[in-house]
C-alpha cells in the first residue's frame, strides 16, 4: 500500500471507516473506470484479488488502477500483470508536478527520491521519462491520471502544471494509449488546452466527471468521455447530473475513484471498486433507462477506451 485515507473527515469530524454493505449484484458486468486500490483505508489492508473478488461478486468485472506518482504507478503496472481483471493507468498528477519542475519551491508534497537524475535537468523531466518507460508495458491502457487542478495548487504552480498537462499528453499520442485528465476547477483552462492545436490521443476521458452541461455539451463535440463516480448521486451534485442527462450515451463512463467519493449513501465512508453498482443504478434512474441497457452501454463504451482485458 501507498498512501491512506484519513479518518478525520474535511470538517474536522472522525469517518465511519467501516466498509458500506454490498450491493445488489448488476444483472450485467461493468467496468470501474478508475480505482486506487493501492490506497488504503479504514483499518483494513485489501489485496488486488480480494478487492477484485468482492467487485466480481456484485457484478464488476474489471478495472482501470490509475497511478498519480512513479511509485503508483509501477504499483499499478504490477497490479495489472497480477490479476487479468485489471488493467493500469501512469502518471504524475499535476498537483505533484510543481514541486517536481522546481524542487526549491516547496509547492506538492512529491516525493520521487528514488529517481536517478542523471541527463535530466528536475525530477519532472525524469519522472516523466519513467512514466513512458512504463506505457510502453501492454497492461498500460492510459496515461493518466494527468491535467489541471486549480483547488489545491495556486496560481504559483499553474504553468508548471500546465507543461506537465501537455507532456502527458504527448507521451499517450506517442504510446498510443487513452488519457485520463484529471480536472478540478479548472475547466476553461483543461478546454484551452485540449482545443489549443496540439494532437491529442484517439480517447480522452474526465476522470470523475465534475463539469456542468456547458462542458457536457464540448464534450459530446468533441467526442470526450465522460466517467462519472459516486459524486454524481450526492444531493447538491446537480451540476454532474445535469450533465449526465445530456450526455452522449456512447460517452459515458462509470467509476470509483476509490478509496474517496463513495457514493450516496455512504457518502465518506470507505469506497471500492464493489460499490459500482450504486452508481449506475443512481446513474440508470437519472437518465429513466434500465439498469441492464445502461450496464450493456457502459461496458461497450469502457471497452472501446481500454480494449479487453485479457489477451
Amino acid at each position: 500500500m501507498h498512501g491512506a485515507r484519513s479518518a478525520v473527515a474535511e470538517n474536522g469530524k472522525r469517518r465511519d471507516t467501516s466498509y458500506p454493505p454490498a450491493p445488489k449484484p448488476l444483472p450485467v458486468s461493468v467496468i470501474d473506470n478508475h480505482t486506487h486500490m493501492d490506497f488504503r483505508d479504514g483499518w483494513v489492508e485489501v489485496s488486488v484479488k480480494d478487492a477484485m473478488d468482492a467487485a466480481n461478486a456484485v457484478g464488476v468485472k474489471g478495472a482501470i488502477q490509475v497511478g498519480c506518482d512513479v511509485k503508483s504507478s509501477r504499483w499499478a503496472v504490477q497490479a495489472a500483470e497480477s490479476d487479468p481483471r485489471v488493467l493500469a493507468a501512469v502518471a504524475i498528477h499535476p498537483n505533484d508536478a510543481p514541486r517536481l519542475l522546481h524542487p526549491e519551491s516547496g509547492h506538492g508534497h512529491a516525493d520521487e527520491s528514488e529517481l536517478s537524475l542523471e541527463g535530466f535537468d528536475n525530477p519532472l523531466e525524469a519522472a516523466l521519462a519513467e512514466i513512458e518507460k512504463l506505457a510502453a508495458h501492454p497492461r498500460v491502457r492510459a496515461i493518466g491520471e494527468t491535467g489541471l487542478d486549480y483547488f489545491r495548487t495556486g496560481e504559483e504552480g499553474r504553468d508548471a502544471q500546465r507543461y506537465s498537462f501537455e507532456r502527458h499528453i504527448d507521451i499517450a499520442v506517442r504510446t498510443g494509449k487513452a488519457m485520463q485528465i484529471h480536472d478540478r476547477d479548472a475547466h476553461d483552462d483543461v478546454v484551452e488546452v485540449l482545443t489549443s492545436g496540439i494532437k491529442l490521443p484517439e480517447k480522452v476521458v474526465f476522470h470523475c466527471y465534475s463539469g456542468d452541461e456547458a462542458l457536457a455539451k464540448i464534450c459530446n463535440e468533441h467526442g470526450w468521455y465522460m466517467s462519472f463516480a459516486g459524486t454524481v448521486s450526492f444531493k447538491n451534485s446537480k451540476n454532474q447530473q445535469a450533465a449526465l442527462a445530456i450526455a452522449r450515451k456512447e460517452l459515458i463512463l462509470v467509476e470509483t475513484d476509490a478509496p474517496f467519493l463513495t457514493p450516496h449513501p455512504f457518502r465518506g465512508r470507505p469506497n471500492a471498486v464493489y460499490m459500482v453498482p450504486y452508481t449506475v443504478r443512481f446513474m440508470a434512474k437519472h437518465l429513466g433507462v434500465d439498469v441492464e441497457e445502461l450496464c450493456h452501454q457502459l461496458t461497450q463504451n469502457t471497452e472501446e477506451v481500454y480494449g479487453q482485458f485479457e489477451g
